[in-house]
């Protein structure tokens, strides 16, 4: 049996750059939508030999704003995948969706070709709210949304939300997922704001008092998780809550470290012990694509170690959380400074044991941050006690570099044809 991979396409085109978003997207760069449309299927076609490798059994369309980027582009997209690699019938296959660029007929159309998920954003139930952050769209819009979807004939809706906005209250919060649930959506994304450094947002709110502050935005977090289990909907990741079965196959890829594989400027894979991205810039993708030169950023070798790292990191996120068996496995190293912070935590609280798995509990997710440090520190200093040569303060972490001869020939090509 072949090994499972996700792959994920990167779409980075938007109608407009909504106020929080640090996310790699454009907006006003339509004129370079066909351009991109054929680099991208190019780089596809040009990967067929190694996707083939694999049973691809999850595909998500994220962006950016996939459905302002059009339902036939993206058929078309997935059309040769599944020509040149080897989709399973029963794949996990998510388009992200804005309310106000997605219609009923788009939505036939891809749950005709073989879309099953869609994943809307409605970020808040307030207009007023969804103006200041800058999204295009309103609340009755979402709602007839979250209908087109259902008649035609998506079962795997998420919705997705953010809390900590300016001025909101807990009340507000809570009349928002109130008015969220009444939609019956299988999963639910909830995301505290967090200001990004080049955003709107980040200029206009930085510092100020109109923000709910860390207790009020913990707050609203447990509110949140108390409300959504009450409801049916089981947390299965510290932003992420669903009904029975209906988790994201997809992103659970990215927390269980299996193997992935991103298309698009800024996408990042990775595969066995390999990972890497791509250029963050539209225009060089599509020139080197189409020039036949590596897209490549930066890639790097994941050693045993961060893997041990990463294992903790990603797997305290979820509520599956972690074992001693695949801590073992995966990482080979001693389990007992690990269980012996584990079960600190469990007499403060943060943490429990089911089924032989280590979890946090609600108040755990809270300060999720601090006891994931913690366990690395732990973690660090049990490794460090059996290899004294990594007793230093920081481990220097080589990064592979390009050829210098094909960066070279990357920058001389492209300042050449674009005149920069």
């Amino acid at each position: 049996m072949k090994p499972r991979l996700g792959i994920y396409i990167h779409i980075p085109f938007c109608a407009s750059k909504c106020s929080y978003c640090d996310f790699y997207s454009l907006a006003g760069c339509e004129n370079l939508m066909p351009d991109y449309h054929k680099a991208l299927i190019a780089h596809l076609e040009e990967s067929a030999s190694g996707i083939k490798n694999y049973e691809v059994d999850t595909v998500y369309f994220g962006g950016g704003t996939p459905s302002y980027y059009g339902a036939e582009n993206l058929i078309e997209i997935f059309d040769v995948l599944k020509a040149n690699g080897n989709v399973r019938l029963d794949a996990e296959v998510t388009v992200e969706c804005n309310p106000d660029s997605v219609t009923l007929a788009d939505l036939k159309l891809l749950r005709q070709e073989g879309v099953n998920r869609i994943s809307l954003g409605l970020q808040t139930t307030d207009n007023d709210l969804l103006k200041l952050i800058g999204r295009r769209h309103n609340f009755q819009q979402a709602v007839s949304a979250v209908e087109d979807a259902r008649r035609a004939g998506f079962d795997n809706l998420s919705l997705d939300l953010i809390y900590g906005l300016p001025s909101q209250t807990r009340s507000d919060w809570a009349d928002t997922l109130a008015r969220t649930i009444e939609l019956h959506p299988e999963h639910l994304s909830c995301y505290g704001l967090k200001l990004e450094p080049g955003t709107k947002m980040y200029e206009d709110y930085q510092g100020s008092p109109i923000l709910p502050d860390e207790d009020e935005q913990a707050d609203m977090y447990s509110y949140c998780a108390e409300m959504l289990e009450r409801y049916g909907y089981r947390q299965y990741e510290i932003s992420n809550f669903c009904a029975p079965g209906f988790e994201s196959r997809h992103n659970l890829k990215y927390w269980n470290l299996d193997d992935y594989m991103g298309f698009g400027p800024g996408a990042a894979s990775c595969v066995g012990n390999l990972r890497y991205s791509f250029v963050k810039d539209l225009k060089k993708y599509i020139f080197a694509v189409n020039r036949k030169i590596s897209i490549v950023d930066e890639y790097q070798r994941v050693d045993p170690l961060e893997r041990a790292v990463e294992y903790l990191m990603l797997g305290m996120r979820t509520a599956r959380g972690i074992s001693e068996e695949d801590y073992r496995v995966r990482c080979q190293c001693d389990w007992r400074p690990i269980s012996r912070v584990l079960r600190a935590f469990a007499e403060k609280g943060w943490a429990e044991q089911t089924e032989g798995r280590w979890h946090f509990t609600v108040p755990g997710f809270l300060i999720s941050n601090t006891l994931i440090g913690i366990l690395l520190k732990a973690q660090a200093d049990g490794l460090a006690e059996s290899s004294p040569w990594m007793d230093r303060p920081e481990r220097d972490r080589e990064k592979l570099k390009l050829p210098k001869g094909e960066d070279e020939l990357f920058t001389e090509l492209y300042e050449e044809k674009t005149g920069n």
